[in-house]
């Protein structure tokens, strides 16, 4: 293995947190960007490691981005506002953090020296297409500000690009599964926490499609690619999704899972965001593959609830949008 020195914005994360404490355990020098309004706790016995340091503050504090990005030989870029609801409690405050942020991160990255730039994008880019097998080829035609933001960053991503920093993007399918900063309002798993506390599942709409993929693959792909030679992924893109399933199939997958006669209940919706993707690049040219399933993610919540990990699942921290509007997030 080669050992890097590695930049995570957001490292405190639903997703990050579980790649911080892997790369960290790995061997690899880590440094986390992260304000840590769902605490800092999330990392666990990470903050004391020798090869870990946090730097909490805003993305949007250009001396801090200046103070903690030299030395980095990769950046992993996943702070955002980081779902539709989110961003759209307050876009314009959104932008600054989804969008603008990005230029500054991406500007002292070019000027330090980062050797790779990793960007989490989303697959909502797309937006809804009839086509079967969503394609990176495919034109974006984002919904909403939050994935138009993200499309925006890809392209200032690519127009940017020097000989000097590989740059590569990933657009995610919805992540699923246990994270020590848990987030239950995300398809799959809220719909188990539902399950086991409700004894019943509520679906709105049901139709959506939703691309899945377990946390513990996404943060794989991630680690993946700091060894990915250069002529693989500069300038690339890759969807990264395992299954696309109706939120109705989703459901059944839950119910399944748990092995309870758990009642669905359907109500109408006027939720229109339907996404689907194919990830055959991804596996074709870089040999990334899920090896875990939505069923999987369903029990890893369940042992969570089991265990005592999740204590309270009407907890804010779950929920990014009630956080954010309890703290009066600016």
């Amino acid at each position: 293995m080669i050992k890097h020195n590695i930049l995570i914005t957001g490292g405190a994360g639903y997703v990050g947190t579980v790649l911080t404490k892997k790369l960290v355990a790995l061997g690899h020098d880590v440094k986390v960007i992260d304000l840590c309004i769902y605490g800092e706790e999330v990392l666990g016995d990470t903050l004391q490691k020798s090869n870990f340091k946090l730097f909490k503050g805003d993305i949007r504090d250009r001396a801090l981005l200046e103070t903690s990005i030299p030395g980095s030989d990769t950046v992993i870029h996943l702070a955002c506002i980081s779902n539709d609801p989110s961003y759209e409690l307050n876009p314009d405050l959104s932008k600054t953090i989804n969008y603008d942020a990005f230029v500054d991160i991406l500007d002292i990255s070019k000027k330090s020296g980062v050797s790779k730039f990793i960007f989490a994008s989303s697959s909502s880019v797309y937006g809804v297409k009839e086509t079967e097998n969503v394609t990176e080829n495919l034109s974006l035609e984002p919904l909403t500000d939050y994935s138009k933001y993200k499309a925006l960053c890809e392209e200032l991503l690519l127009k940017e690009q020097i000989p000097q920093m590989t740059s590569v993007i990933l657009r995610p399918a919805t992540v699923c599964g246990y994270s020590p900063r848990l987030r239950l309002d995300l398809t799959v798993n809220i719909l188990t926490a539902h399950a086991i506390n409700k004894n019943k599942i509520t679906v709105f709409g049901g139709n959506q499609k939703r691309p899945n993929i377990h946390i513990d693959d996404i943060v794989d792909y991630y680690i993946a690619l700091l060894d990915m030679p250069k002529e693989k992924i500069a300038g690339n893109i890759f969807n990264a999704g395992y299954e696309n399933h109706t939120v109705s199939q989703i459901a059944e997958i839950v119910k399944e899972a748990l092995g309870k006669d758990i009642p669905i209940d359907t109500v109408p919706s006027d939720d229109n965001r339907s996404y689907h993707i194919s990830s055959a690049k991804i596996q074709k040219e870089l040999g990334l593959a899920p090896k875990k399933t939505i069923r999987d993610a369903v029990l890893d919540i369940k042992n969570a609830f089991e265990t005592g990990e999740i204590k309270n699942w009407d907890d804010i921290n779950y929920y990014n949008v009630k956080k954010m509007k309890t703290i009066g997030f600016k």
